[in-house]
């Protein structure tokens, strides 16, 4: 998943319990690979997801602000006019010890808009990493 290196760091750090998305992950998604955005570009770590809560932008807010580490205004000018939100719930994170780029994984992933999904032997070598 692609995310912002600011919030990719605090999901790491344990700060941010919670990643808000527009789209819903594929049910049987457990764990998450966490692309760090440019200036980083690299996969810094993962996170096990708890739980996806699918609601109104408002709602979402209203249960899972607090643990998003994003400001209210930031939050609701992400989803805009949307209907949906998404939280995907962390229920633990872990820092590689080493990152990895996207060029150490076989075959080479794209780097990902949003999110992308891997075969399990790539999840496999990032937990080597």
């Amino acid at each position: 998943m692609s995310i912002h290196e600011r919030w990719a760091e605090a999901i790491v750090d344990g700060r941010k319990q919670v990643e808000f998305r527009k789209r819903r992950l594929a049910d049987d998604i457990r764990t998450v690979l966490i692309y760090a955005t440019a200036p980083s570009s690299q996969v810094i770590g993962q996170f096990t997801v708890s739980d996806m809560v699918t609601d109104t932008p408002a709602r979402i807010w209203e249960q899972f602000g607090h643990l998003g580490v994003i400001e209210e205004e930031a939050f609701f000018a992400y989803y805009g006019n949307a209907p949906t939100a998404v939280a995907i719930v962390v229920a633990s994170a872990e820092r590689f010890a080493t990152p990895l780029t996207l060029g150490e994984f076989e075959p080479r992933p794209a780097v990902p808009q949003s999110f992308a999904y891997l075969p399990a032997e790539a999840r496999e070598l990032a937990t080597a990493g």
